[in-house]
C-alpha cells in the first residue's frame, strides 16, 4: 500500500466515524452549537463538504478553483465562513449525502493525480498526498468539535499521527502566518500514539524537544485546546515558542481557544 493509500483508507475510516455519529441526529441534534462559535453540527458538517469540494476543485484544474482564488483574495476566513453557513442551511439529509459525495470525490481525484504534481491550494501547493493529510487533519478537528458539542467522547485512533506529521510540517508557516521569522533550528518532536507506540519526528538529540500525548499535540497544532490544558512538554525556546503558535490549517492565524477555567 502507498502512503497515499494509507492516508486515504485512514481518511476514509475517520469520515466514516464521523458520520455514524452525525447520522442518526434529528433536525434538532443538527443544530446543536458547537465549540465553533456560531458554528452547529450542520455548519461544521457543511464546511467538511465545502472543503472537499474545493480540493476537488484544485486537484483537477477546474475553473471552480480559479473562481475560489479570486473570492478569497481578500479575506479567506470571511470566504470559508460564508460558505459554511449558505450550506448549513439545508436540511440534514441534504447535508449528509453532499458530505458523502464530496468526500468519495475527493478519495478519485487525488488518486489521479500525477506523481510529483503540485495541487494549489490556499496555503503552500501540496502533493496528492499532503493534500490528503491535510483533509484527514480537518475531519480530525472538526470530528472533536462535534463530538464536544454532542458530548460523546471522540474515539482515540493512531490515524492521529497524520495529525502529528502535518502539525510538524507546518512548523515554518505557523510562524511566518504569525509574521514572524521562521527559526532554523531543528525540533525532535516525540510523541506516545493512543495505542502507547512512540511516533517521533527529526533527530534524537537536538536542543529543542516537543514531547507528550499525540492526541493533545493534535488537539494543540489544530488549536481545539490551549496548551495549558494539555499534556505537552516544550524543551528549548524555538519548541517553546512554536507550541505558542502552532497551526495546521491554511489561512489566517486562529484565535485558539481559551484556557479551561477551573476554578
Amino acid at each position: 500500500m502507498s502512503l497515499l493509500d494509507e492516508v486515504l483508507t485512514d481518511l476514509g475510516a475517520e469520515s466514516d466515524a464521523l458520520d455514524g455519529v452525525v447520522a442518526p441526529l434529528d433536525d434538532l441534534g443538527w443544530r446543536t452549537q458547537t465549540p465553533a462559535e456560531g458554528w452547529d453540527v450542520a455548519t461544521q458538517i457543511a464546511h467538511l463538504a465545502w472543503t472537499d469540494e474545493a480540493t476537488v476543485a484544485a486537484a483537477t484544474s477546474s475553473p471552480a478553483w480559479d473562481q475560489l482564488v479570486t473570492d478569497a483574495h481578500d479575506d479567506l476566513g470571511s470566504l470559508v465562513d460564508r460558505a459554511a453557513t449558505a450550506g448549513s442551511e439545508a436540511g440534514p439529509t441534504e447535508i449528509l449525502s453532499r458530505w458523502r459525495r464530496s468526500r468519495a470525490a475527493v478519495s478519485e481525484a487525488l488518486r489521479a493525480v500525477p506523481r510529483g504534481t503540485r495541487i494549489p491550494w490556499f496555503g503552500p501547493p501540496m502533493g496528492a498526498t499532503s493534500a490528503a493529510t491535510a483533509r484527514f487533519m480537518e475531519t480530525w478537528a472538526h470530528s472533536v468539535d462535534v463530538h464536544e458539542a454532542l458530548g460523546v467522547e471522540p474515539p482515540r485512533t493512531d490515524r492521529v499521527r497524520h495529525v502529528a506529521l502535518l502539525g510538524v510540517l507546518t512548523r515554518a508557516f505557523a510562524f511566518t502566518v504569525h509574521d514572524r521569522p521562521a527559526p532554523e533550528e531543528p525540533v525532535f518532536v516525540s510523541l506516545t500514539l493512543p495505542s502507547g507506540a512512540q511516533w517521533t519526528h527529526g533527530e534524537p538529540g537536538a536542543t529543542n524537544v516537543v514531547s507528550g500525548s499525540a492526541h493533545d499535540f493534535a488537539l494543540r497544532v489544530t488549536q481545539r485546546r490551549h496548551r495549558a490544558d494539555l499534556d505537552l512538554v516544550a524543551e528549548g525556546h524555538v519548541a517553546d515558542e512554536w507550541l505558542d503558535l502552532a497551526q495546521a490549517f491554511a489561512g489566517p492565524p486562529g484565535p485558539g481557544r481559551p484556557p479551561v477555567d477551573n476554578s
